[in-house]
């Protein structure tokens, strides 16, 4: 293998897993891990980068263009009988020629030889290792930052999230909703067969402005993650204000009062909007 695609095979390998490990110890670091993962799970996530980067370091011991000597050794025995073969037959075939010309067929022979040849595979490889290093390159780039408003909004299905289920119900029920978020209070407004008994209850409730989809005054979201931000899911209750409503997408913080309507709905009443900036930890788990 050639020092070029000796590089290239370390670099596809260690030096892509070292990047991204130094990318995940960084963040955790740096208290932003929480931008993309649970916290809870976060314990698994950077463990595995420490050891892939120790791993990586250690590779480096190895001499240049090692990676490829796997299964090399197997064919050394043969390799040589082989070659002196191919240059005897070589040799037969090109009897007539002066022994001057013998001389340069068997180099232009043995250059032709040693030219990479274009195959589908060889070109899937290529392609892979550039949409890697460029994926890799990007979120070494990117800084970090939680998911977008227009991002939580297009993942609304008009469900609750799908894990909340009957037990926060029945704790909203006993009356222990100190701390409950949005997310518990939405499975709450679309589960409840009793919603009188929430009538009343204080709430103080953080998440970020979209549109109403029901004729109140604004929507309070948050997003909901279980373990990373892939499986997110868009929580929202509806808020009833006597202020305009913010800026889509403006973060603030809610003080008000579950009340229940005549229809069985449940909404906030609010007594204050604050605006505030996006908090460090801005999803809820």
């Amino acid at each position: 293998m050639s020092r070029t695609g000796a590089l290239a095979t370390r670099w596809l390998g260690v030096g892509l897993t070292a990047c991204l490990s130094i990318t995940t110890i960084t963040l955790w670091a740096t208290g932003r891990m929480a931008l993309y993962i649970n916290p809870d799970s976060a314990w698994f996530a950077v463990g595995m980068a420490f050891l892939a980067l120790v791993g990586s370091i250690a590779s480096f011991a190895l001499p240049l263009g090692a990676e490829a000597d796997h299964g090399h050794d197997h064919e050394h025995g043969h390799a040589p009988a082989a070659a002196s073969a191919r240059r005897e037959a070589f040799a037969h075939a090109d009897h007539a020629h002066t022994d001057p010309l013998d001389a340069h067929d068997h180099a232009a022979h043995d250059h032709l030889a040693a030219r990479p040849r274009l195959t589908p595979g060889g070109i899937a490889a290529f392609t892979g290792g550039v949409l890697a290093s460029g994926a890799v390159i990007a979120v070494l780039l990117t800084p970090a930052a939680s998911l977008s408003t227009e991002l939580a909004v297009s993942r609304d299905v008009g469900a609750p999230p799908l894990f909340a289920g009957s037990d926060v119900v029945t704790l909203a029920a006993s009356g222990d909703t100190s701390k409950f978020g949005i997310g518990d209070w939405s499975a709450v407004f679309a589960h409840a067969t009793n919603p009188e008994i929430f009538d009343g209850k204080p709430v103080t409730l953080t998440g970020f402005i979209t549109p109403a989809n029901d004729g109140s005054s604004f929507d309070l979201t948050r997003l909901v993650i279980t373990h990373c931000v892939i499986d997110a899911q868009t929580a929202r209750l509806p808020i009833a204000a006597t202020t305009d409503a913010p800026s889509t997408g403006q973060w603030v913080t809610v003080t008000g009062t579950v009340r229940s309507s005549g229809d069985g709905k449940l909404a906030v009443h609010a007594d204050q909007v604050a605006a505030i900036a996006e908090p460090s930890d801005p999803y809820e788990y």
